[in-house]
């Protein structure tokens, strides 16, 4: 049970060292991101392996998150003395803090973004269940010349087979042939 507050409080904790150099500039230092994920971790740790920590090695967690604690305060209270007058009236002003929530507000936008696209690239893309046409025959229905010519050489071609005096079963394959260019 002990564990898990800890475990709870460092997560907080973690995530605030995480977001200090977003919200307060003046306090925050270079390497503040890696102790921030190391806080982070001790809390995922302590949170997850909670039934483990029993006796001794529970007082040990807790007399270490003690000596982490006092020294956090102690490098928190030495910041805050380096700041100048001017940048501690900064950090109390509403101007200054709403600045910094408009700024976490567009960063959080902008992450929401890019994992939009991001999952958009892995979803399926809908097919389409209709068969499209390659191509399409053109159509002559306006065109009465070509109309007229086509029945013209209709009529010529079945005159020529007439006046040939084809086999009966030749001309029937023939004319078979015909319909089917047709």
């Amino acid at each position: 049970m002990l564990a898990i507050l800890i475990g709870d409080f460092s997560l907080i904790v973690g995530l605030a060292i995480l977001l200090l150099p977003l919200f307060l500039t003046e306090l925050s230092r270079p390497r503040d991101g890696i102790w921030g994920a190391v806080v982070l971790l001790l809390g995922l740790v302590l949170v997850t392996c909670n039934e483990r920590l029993r006796g001794a090695p529970m007082l040990a967690v807790l007399f270490g998150t003690l000596l982490i604690g006092r020294l956090g305060v102690e490098v928190a209270q030495s910041r805050w003395q380096h700041l100048s007058e001017e940048e501690k009236l900064r950090v109390g002003s509403l101007e200054r803090w709403k600045t910094s929530f408009g700024e976490l507000f567009r960063i959080t936008v902008k992450v929401g973004d890019v994992l939009g696209e991001f999952i958009k690239l892995f979803n399926p893309k809908p097919k389409s269940n209709k068969k499209e046409k390659k191509w399409i025959r053109p159509e002559i229905t306006n065109d009465k010349k070509l109309i007229q010519k086509v029945e013209q050489d209709a009529s010529e071609a079945s005159m020529k087979k007439k006046a040939t005096n084809l086999d009966p079963s030749e001309e029937l394959v023939e004319e078979q042939g015909a319909s089917e260019d047709s």
